[in-house]
């Protein structure tokens, strides 16, 4: 049987924007994408420290180094520019893999630098 464990996360990452008038979804800067190794259209939960929102959204791909973490479409509403954001994406995994397994955690400073890959 499969089993949904996190498979990677940024940590505290700082809403830079939340642009109301796009269709949906979450902009990531490229760089963190990749460090990261969430994908493009790839499902994440959205937690905001600040405000304590939990949503779902889908992950689209900002411009590489520019510290984009933008919340579009509906979820703009949930979030303010200067919000401290953790954004999770999960896998599912067979049980007999979590033996050695760690997920992929970024930890970044206040503009969305990578300070630390765990």
């Amino acid at each position: 049987m499969l089993q949904e464990f996190i498979s990677s996360k940024i940590h505290r990452a700082t809403v830079t924007d939340a642009n109301l008038n796009y269709v949906g979804s979450i902009t990531i800067d490229e760089s963190l994408m990749k460090a990261s190794k969430i994908k493009e259209w790839q499902k994440v939960d959205i937690l905001d420290i600040n405000n304590g929102e939990r949503f779902h959204t889908y992950v689209i791909k900002g411009e590489a180094n520019s510290g984009m973490i933008c919340l579009n479409g509906a979820a703009a509403r949930k979030v303010q520019p200067g919000d401290k954001v953790i954004i999770i994406a999960y896998g599912l995994y067979n049980p007999d893999e979590m033996d050695n397994y760690k997920p992929t955690i970024i930890m970044v400073d206040e503009k969305n630098k990578i300070t630390n890959i765990q």
